[in-house]
């Protein structure tokens, strides 16, 4: 694992200088909402910056690299699409104002303390499988990182047509104020959250067939 430790700490450093610059447009606009979509984008930060650093990419690197790519480029772009059509999160809002009347703080600090801070550290964290995935020596490709390849496949899709359905259910001003139970959703509350589950489940799988796969563990855990 030591030898992982300069590759993670350089992707913390580009990762940090990413955030840095979101945290500074977002005290402009006075919002915090739009940084949901580099959690997404963000992950593609963190799995080609590891890719730039590995001196020989292999066949585990290679799948973890490009299933996390997918994950992330889907969900980003859908998140601020989102955004912007319906903009400014009312959850933030509220966050910032019970900050402001609790605390006295300003949008600046509560938004790197409760915002920016942790969802960067959080995603450093949640990407590990597609970071640690990528090193160690040539191996052969198994049934475990077939499994967890196919898995992620699946659950980078569920969870795209899981997204898809509900944005069009909200879409439609006669659903207004109804409960979305049609398609993926009429069989569970939350499908794009399992969706997402089996995407990074499955990145692990494929990274555990590596030497550090396991440190990887509390990726899929968080």
């Amino acid at each position: 694992m030591l030898e992982a430790l300069p590759i993670l700490g350089i992707n913390l450093l580009v990762s940090a200088g990413f955030f840095l610059v979101l945290w500074l447009v977002s005290i402009r606009l006075q919002d915090p909402s739009f940084i949901d979509s580099w959690w997404g984008l963000g992950v593609l930060v963190l799995v080609w910056t590891t890719w730039a650093q590995v001196a020989g990419p292999t066949t585990h690197g290679l799948t973890v690299a490009l299933l996390a790519s997918a994950w992330g480029l889907r969900l980003g772009l859908f998140l601020f699409w989102r955004w912007r059509q319906h903009g400014r999160d009312r959850r933030y809002a509220k966050m910032i104002d019970r900050a402001r009347e609790q605390r006295g703080w300003n949008f600046a600090t509560t938004s790197l303390l409760f915002v920016f801070g942790p969802q960067m550290v959080l995603q450093i964290i949640m990407a590990l499988p597609a970071q640690l995935g990528q090193l160690g020596d040539a191996r052969a490709f198994g049934a475990l990182a077939t499994f967890g390849a196919s898995l992620a496949a699946f659950g980078i899709l569920y969870e795209a047509i899981a997204d898809a359905q509900l944005a069009a259910f909200k879409a439609n001003a006669a659903n207004k104020g109804k409960v979305m139970d049609r398609g993926l959703w009429r069989y569970s509350r939350h499908p794009n959250y399992f969706g997402e589950l089996c995407a990074w489940w499955g990145i692990f799988f494929v990274a555990l067939e590596t030497p550090l796969g396991w440190w990887s563990l509390p990726g899929p855990l968080l």
